[in-house]
């Protein structure tokens, strides 16, 4: 049997062998065993075969050899005598892949080309009677001879266009749409297609609008945006397109459709942007008259802003090139119609039109310098007219409002200190007027009744952007104007709103990047001249000027200056005494500013270091130890954020440093002889036991590969282990307990290595079985279980072991519900425990805590006792508050029952946590709670209402959770629960608090509205 006769056989059923037979006879030509005269004869009587079937799979055997060759093993004269042959026979399948082939050795010339393409012109005349797949590979080839014969078929002229354009007629699939929009742009823009425009147009304007939309799960990745964007291309291809584009588009803006309308807005502003000069001169003004209309009379607001940057190509394309201001040029012939409408509409500066029309002046005004140029001149002298005669605030109001937008332009074409803008000889247009609108807006600003607060916002940024202008106010003038903001955020009552002081503070922010040494030199004395040296006890005003402080810090410069002073200030207000309010807010301020510089590269790291770290710990242990006087440091809730700000620091340290750190944790830098740290000491005062939330901190920020202070030398980490251990079941004060229980977690989640994790292993049987009676001390006992459970999951230490024994402790009835509520702890986030401070927390502890727990909590809840039941659920709950939707979701039916349960339980945090298991649940799996609607229903109305029981939050979490249903679950299921909920819904109603109020509204009417039609 000859190779094509196995390759005939085989090629429908199996395309891999056949191809097998392809590549033997392709290496029987190379190495010369026959000929391809032989191969050719070989096919003789199949490639004249009357089966359509036989004659492709011959011509595909011949093209698969083809493929098979190397690129320079045909000569020219035999690639000519392919071409011909798969020429002649190119109506069979597989003589179009062999062209492609042929085309492919490099050896293709100018008469190949055309003999090519005059054979697919001759012979797919019904290219759309062929399926989807073979015209594709027809396209291909076009597309390929367009791009590397394209001056072949250029020298054809009109024969190639009308051709190309007869091909491709009525073509539908968006694959092969992208070919052809493809191929006619090449057309379109190389040509001469001036005798053939309307024609070419036609066939591709035919498809606009498009309105495809690929199927779920489209392989081929092509989207609506792609096939817009090429038909946009060929549209706005040729300036001989725009008798036919710019009509038959502006006929299209009439549509209600907002889609066809953008696509219309789109087009056209890509057709500005291609056509000629003189074309769009001519076309310029019509469209002007199209298009404000969209912007006047706004309805989508989407559309105006696709109008505008339409209107604003068109000034793009007339002011290309030009280099002077004449009034006659094409673009101000443009702009005269544009301006005086504009004015018109300002003349009454309240109407719903006036703010449209700054729109437009703005969008225009950003096209070019010329541009900005023009418009100004044409507007600027009547609307400060209309503002000087303005009648009302609110009038001016308007009037300012378009000038701010007018300043926007002026500073995307002339740039600021801050935002780059291209270099331009064209004067800046407002220089004339400097002084004025300075004068104007300092007035508005400063003279107005303190009141008239959105006016006065106005103002304000009107003043912003004329000192954001690049080179336009003087040091002094932009000086003036910071006092303006210091004045406003100093010194104003606020009328019960801050919006006016928020702007101002923003503004002071946005002039120090471009004008640090200003606000360094104005408002920096003004603010800290505003802070008392002592603690205030009758008012906290000092917290909108700390507030102002923190938020001018971006620059360096400046944030390096409020760091000292802070620090400064701070030191005299903790000697003068009083309330510890006002050196907190102090320290929150110097916390927020250092959060916002790269401490690790800030040169001043070490003196950060020294003043805050050493200097006021130092003084916080000394005061507590009895050595010094106390201050505001020497309270809990100070010493939590000192201690925030020391392990940011110390984990900005370099390593060196960082271990010196590590051995002083417990003295914290007191090295006086008489002083001894907390840990190994017996009857410590509750004031030094506090400092070791300071020691927690330094814990904290240093690395896991730091030595710690009692671990050197002739101590272990086990014995200091134990130390803790110790001092935590015994403390009974609850901020030192809670931050020694954190410095446990820290060792032995961060600092043991896996040979020491049996110690703790051995401490942690020892906790569990000594729980035998509630005391005092089994509470402690319970959380150092927990904390030490807690650095153990998140590390993957003895997991299994771990959580099976807590499990063991929800059966015990002697513990109530401590124990339970432990489990809420295991995955909960801390601040100091976390991966930022270098503490070990692996991807899968969440998910291997939830495999473990989730089954055996399922299976024993339905065999314990009823009174002991409660335990479960509240342990679920705590798990479920912060495991990951998608982990949730593998247990779903395993877990709905238990937690339709838990919401009958009266503890308000248990039923939270559950509530916000079942929303993700209704969210992401309506279908699993299709069969407990009936109990969902009444369970939810009972949590959101009664506020005597039920938290706000959990009243507003409860309706929630109500309103997803609707839209989501079947809604015969829920049909017969619609009247139950809307009764329910009557009394959440007259909640006391707004938002509950506001979302029953909106649980209400989506109850109401669901079995009616939803409108298209």
């Amino acid at each position: 049997m000859s190779a094509v006769q196995q390759f005939l056989l085989t090629y429908g059923s199996n395309k891999g062998k056949a191809r097998g037979i392809a590549q033997d006879t392709a290496k029987a030509l190379e190495t010369k065993q026959t000929t391809l005269i032989e191969v050719v004869q070989s096919l003789g009587e199949y490639i004249n075969d009357e089966d359509p079937t036989n004659r492709a799979k011959a011509v595909e055997y011949l093209s698969q050899i083809i493929g098979e060759l190397p690129p320079n093993f045909l000569s020219r004269q035999q690639i000519q005598v392919l071409c011909q042959f798969l020429c002649d026979r190119i109506e069979d399948e597989g003589a179009v892949g062999g062209l492609r082939k042929l085309e492919g050795m490099g050896r293709y010339n100018h008469e190949m080309a055309t003999l090519t393409f005059r054979a697919m012109l001759e012979h797919f005349q019904d290219l759309q009677m062929r399926s989807q797949s073979q015209r594709l590979h027809i396209l291909d080839l076009l597309s390929v001879l367009m791009s590397k014969h394209r001056k072949t078929l250029q020298d054809l002229g009109s024969e190639s266009i009308v051709g190309i354009i007869d091909l491709v007629a009525g073509e539908k699939d968006p694959r092969n749409l992208m070919v052809v929009f493809s191929v006619l742009k090449v057309v379109m823009v190389e040509w001469e297609i001036s005798g053939h425009a309307e024609t070419l147009f036609d066939s591709v304007f035919c498809y606009f609008p498009i309105t495809f939309r690929p199927p779920p799960d489209d392989p081929y990745g092509i989207t609506a945006p792609d096939l817009k964007g090429r038909l946009r291309d060929c549209i706005a291809a040729s300036g001989y397109f725009a008798p036919y584009a710019f009509p038959q588009l502006l006929d299209k803006l009439d549509s209600t459709s907002p889609n066809v309308k953008k696509d219309v807005l789109q087009t056209i502003a890509a057709c500005a942007l291609s056509y000629g000069l003189t074309i769009v001169s001519n076309y310029s003004v019509t469209l002007w008259d199209s298009l404000k209309y969209e912007i006047l009379n706004v309805q989508e607001e989407d559309l105006a802003e696709e109008a505008l940057k339409a209107l604003q190509a068109i000034a793009i394309r007339l002011g290309r090139g030009l280099d002077s201001t004449d009034p006659k040029s094409p673009l101000a012939n443009y702009l005269r119609p544009i301006t005086k409408e504009c004015n018109d509409q300002l003349l009454e500066p309240q109407h719903k039109q006036a703010k449209p029309a700054g729109q437009i002046l703005s969008a225009l005004g950003i096209a070019s310098p010329i541009a900005f140029f023009l418009i100004i001149k044409a507007v600027l002298p009547p609307l400060s007219t209309l503002y000087q005669g303005a009648d009302s605030i609110a009038k001016q109001r308007a009037l300012l409002e378009v000038l701010v937008q007018l300043l926007d332009s002026a500073i995307a074409v002339y740039g600021s200190p801050s935002i780059s803008a291209p270099e331009t000889s064209v004067n800046n247009p407002l220089e004339p007027f400097r002084d004025r609108l300075f004068e104007l807006n300092s007035q508005a600003l400063m003279s107005t009744a303190v009141e008239e607060v959105s006016f006065r916002i106005v103002a304000l940024k009107a003043l912003l952007r004329l000192c954001l202008l690049r080179k336009y106010l003087q040091d002094s003038e932009i000086g003036m104007v910071v006092q303006y903001m210091d004045e406003i955020v100093l010194s104003e009552d606020p009328m019960g709103r801050d919006d006016l002081k928020k702007e101002a503070i923003g503004g002071l922010v946005e002039i120090s990047r471009i004008k640090p040494a200003l606000v360094m030199n104005i408002t920096f004395p003004a603010f800290m001249a505003r802070l008392p040296d002592s603690s205030p006890s009758d008012h906290r005003d000092y917290l909108i000027t700390l507030e102002g402080l923190a938020q001018l810090s971006v620059d360096k410069f400046v944030a390096n200056t409020l760091i000292r002073r802070l620090l400064n200030r701070l030191e005299v207000v903790l000697g003068n005494g009083g309330s510890s309010a006002y050196p907190q807010a102090i320290l929150s301020t110097l916390q927020y500013v250092l959060a916002q510089r790269d401490l690790q590269s800030d040169t001043n790291l070490q003196s950060y270091f020294e003043r805050i770290v050493v200097g006021l710990i130092t003084q916080t242990v000394r005061a507590g130890a009895g050595q010094g006087y106390t201050t505001a440091l020497n309270e809990e809730s100070t010493m939590v954020i000192l201690a925030r700000i020391t392990t940011m620091i110390v984990r900005s340290l370099d390593e060196h440093k960082q271990k010196s750190v590590a051995l002083q944790c417990y003295s914290l830098f007191v090295e006086e002889p008489s002083f001894t740290p907390v840990p190994f000491k017996r009857d410590t005062p509750t004031p030094q036991r506090l400092t070791m939330i300071l020691s927690t901190a330094v814990m904290a920020g240093v690395p896991a590969t730091a030595i710690l202070e009692f671990t050197d030398l002739n101590g272990s980490i086990q014995n200091l282990l134990s130390e803790l251990v110790r001092l935590a079941l015994a403390e009974a004060v609850a901020p030192v307990r809670q931050t020694i229980l954190r410095q446990i977690g820290l060792l032995v989640n961060k600092f043991m290595s896996s040979k020491q994790i049996q110690y703790v292993m051995d401490i942690f049987l020892n906790l569990i079985n000594s729980l035998t009676e509630m005391t005092s001390m089994s509470e402690n006992t319970i959380r150092l279980v927990f904390w030490i459970s807690k650095a153990m999951l998140l590390r993957l230490s003895n997991t299994e072991e771990v959580l099976n024994r807590l499990l063991g402790l929800l059966a015990e009835t002697g513990h109530d519900s401590a124990c339970a509520r432990g489990f809420g702890l295991l995955l909960a986030p801390d601040e100091v425990l976390s991966k930022a401070n270098g503490a070990v927390v692996r991807l899968l502890a969440k998910q291997k805590t939830f495999n473990i727990c989730i089954p055996i909590i399922a299976a024993t809840f339905r065999n314990v006792a009823t009174s002991i039941k409660p335990n479960y659920l509240i342990a679920l709950s705590g798990l479920l508050k912060y495991m990951p939707t998608e982990v949730i979701m593998q247990e779903i039916d395993l877990l709905l029952p238990l937690l339709l349960q838990s919401l009958d339980l009266e503890d308000s945090d248990v039923k939270a946590a559950t509530i916000q298991s079942l929303t993700v649940i209704g969210q992401e799996s309506p279908k699993a709670v299709e069969g407990h609607i009936g109990s969902l229903v009444t369970r939810l109305l009972s949590a959101a209402s009664n506020p005597k029981v039920n938290p706000p939050a959990l009243r507003l979490n409860a309706l929630r959770c109500l309103r997803i249903f609707p839209g989501r679950v079947k809604e015969s299921n829920l049909l017969p629960h619609k009247n139950v909920v809307l009764r329910g819904l009557v009394i959440v109603l007259d909640d006391p608090r707004r938002s509950v109020r506001k979302e029953a509204v909106e649980c209400t009417a989506s109850w109401f509205n669901m079995d009616e039609p939803q409108s298209d």
